[in-house]
């Protein structure tokens, strides 16, 4: 089924899922940029921050894979990560082409603050939605990337793609 057509009307702002998705997106973004920059970070330095700490990822390649920039966009904000003295990168010694990161002290301690700040950015977003409206719209999402081609690692190793979902 095609549900758009190519005019105006049909591809208007107010129906648009295109335009209504990026519009979600900039919301929770900004509202996340609010809720951690208490702690000195912007959404482009949290995301680096928790999946060093809660998903063990510790390469500047395999950040730039799951927060979706690109390797010299990670390695900037990574930059401005050490500066704040909350990571270090070291070489690795089996493959000295391999960068090594890890979290300082502060670098885990302001990880752990961050998860309040985004789980209440989240939940501010889905107010008067129920526990099965908001599966369903996991689902609906969770559809909508995989038709578009894209594989997505949604934790716990389990990878979704249009052969798998």
């Amino acid at each position: 089924m095609e549900y758009y057509q190519p005019t105006p009307e049909s591809l208007g702002v107010d129906e648009n899922i295109g335009h209504l998705l990026k519009l979600a997106v900039s919301s929770v973004t900004r509202k996340a940029d609010q809720a951690v920059a208490p702690l000195g970070l912007t959404a482009m330095q949290w995301r680096p921050l928790v999946i060093l700490r809660y998903r063990g990822i510790n390469t500047p390649a395999e950040l730039a894979r799951l927060v979706n920039v690109d390797t010299g966009a990670m390695t900037r904000t990574l930059d401005r990560l050490e500066g704040k003295g909350f990571l270090t990168r070291q070489r690795c010694q089996e493959d000295r082409r391999v960068v090594l990161l890890a979290l300082t002290t502060s670098g885990h301690d302001v990880a752990a603050k961050i998860l309040p700040a985004v789980a209440a950015t989240l939940n501010t977003h889905l107010e008067g939605f129920s526990k099965a409206e908001v599966n369903q719209l996991i689902g609906y999402l969770q559809r909508i990337i995989v038709n578009g081609g894209f594989t997505f690692d949604c934790g716990g190793g389990k990878e979704h793609s249009k052969n798998t979902a």
